[in-house]
């Protein structure tokens, strides 16, 4: 894997209430961190600590123990009546992964879906990536992209409307969904980005590096071997020479 931190930009130090992800910028549909619901105490069949989603008979409604972002594809919540303008060519996103514990390693998927309410979140706009965070226990911090593109071979118009999903993968395989409602607009008419909504934290509590993650096809080495002529009468020459000086 081959390390990217200096590829995003802006410098400083941010603070955010305990969290598992949030979106900083543009705005995220809105918290769902907090719990609504408790795990059964009636129904012995029922483990505390099993679901994370419980139905509620009583009031007919669903309940959340451990927070909404377990659910896809935008952690429970509806769509934002007050969208951010982004603009027509892509824009920043800065995201705070999290003091969840175990997230010192997450990949992270961003990806795009189309129109006021999306069915369908399968528009990659980056490539996965992971990020190492400073510790394995809860941490503080934000990292910011600057540029991230629209997917491939889509032309929105100003006043379109979208969706970004952010999906973290913690390393003890987790996935936790966010999402924050877009409208394109020109960039002239998009609020500023700037260190107060988009930037890296660069304490050491606080920092937050990056991995490219790729693959590769590897194949059984080859059963003869090409041997350089001029290596089978050197190499003898130099342990020669080697003994000679040793001994004297």
């Amino acid at each position: 894997m081959f390390r990217f931190t200096e590829l995003v930009f802006l410098v400083a130090s941010w603070s955010l209430a305990a969290a598992h992800t949030v979106i900083v910028y543009p705005p995220w549909r809105g918290n769902n961190i907090h719990t609504n619901g408790t795990v059964s105490d009636t129904d012995p069949n029922i483990i505390p600590g099993s679901l994370g989603i419980n139905y509620l008979k009583d009031n007919n409604t669903y309940g959340f123990p451990y927070g909404m972002q377990w659910m896809y594809p935008c952690g429970g919540m509806p769509t934002s009546q007050n969208r951010t303008k982004w603009p027509l060519k892509g824009g920043a996103l800065s995201i705070q992964p999290g003091w969840f514990p175990g997230h010192s390693l997450a990949l992270f998927y961003v990806n795009m879906g189309y129109g006021n309410e999306p069915l369908n979140y399968s528009h990659t706009m980056l490539p996965v990536f992971q990020i190492t965070g400073p510790s394995n226990q809860q941490y503080d911090g934000t990292f910011c992209l600057p540029q991230v593109p629209l997917p491939a071979n889509y032309t929105p118009k100003v006043g379109d409307n979208a969706t970004i999903q952010v999906i973290e993968l913690a390393q003890h395989g987790a996935a936790l969904y966010n999402c924050a409602d877009i409208t394109f607009a020109e960039p002239q008419d998009v609020p500023e980005v700037n260190s107060t909504n988009c930037l890296n934290t660069t304490h050491p509590d606080q920092k937050i590096g990056f991995q490219i993650v790729y693959t590769t096809t590897s194949s059984p080495a080859p059963h003869n071997m090409v041997v350089n002529g001029y290596a089978s009468i050197i190499v003898p020459l130099m342990l020669v020479a080697a003994s000679w000086i040793t001994w004297m």
